[in-house]
């Protein structure tokens, strides 16, 4: 009966893709499958599967995680927890270099904070009255098109304005 929601969303904290595990399951062995399934169409040519940066809590700072987002090219902005400095820090020069990290663009991560607060105001969602995760991520999927529909119409009213 518990579940967990995990989500790719784009700087303005609207979903581009969401999942729904079980509760047990960790956070760090969801982000590849996350960032496999992420297709964000143009207007001409193929969908972008490649975002500038990732941003991302202290639960995703994995060598696997890195690696990936190196090997592809995408800007980790992801904190070194404590327990991995040390490790690093005790094995001396073969411990490799500290992660970077850019503290400004980090402070940004706060948008995926503030989407997971607009999913829980839905009470079905933050209750998990749903029996079936089928179900409970049918939910899921439409708040994401909700959010969507009011950021389009709040775009519209913002163009509109400007116009007059």
């Amino acid at each position: 009966m518990s579940t967990k929601i995990h989500q790719l969303v784009d700087g303005n904290g609207l979903p581009l893709v969401t999942l729904i595990t079980p509760g047990q399951a960790g956070d760090s062995p969801m982000f590849l499958p996350l960032m496999a399934q992420l297709r964000v169409g143009r207007d001409t040519g193929r969908p972008r599967t490649r975002p500038d940066a990732v941003r991302a809590d202290k639960a995703y700072s994995s060598r696997a995680i890195r690696g990936h987002l190196r090997s592809r090219g995408i800007k980790a902005v992801i904190p070194e927890p404590d327990d991995q400095k040390g490790h690093r820090k005790r094995r001396g020069s073969r411990g490799g270099r500290p992660v970077g990290l850019d503290a400004a663009d980090y402070k940004n991560r706060n948008v995926i904070e503030r989407g997971y607060c607009r999913i829980k105001q839905w009470r079905g969602l933050a209750t998990r009255y749903d029996k079936h995760a089928v179900i409970y991520r049918a939910a899921v999927v439409l708040n994401v098109v909700i959010a969507w529909i009011r950021e389009i119409s709040n775009a519209a009213t913002r163009g509109q304005a400007k116009r007059k």
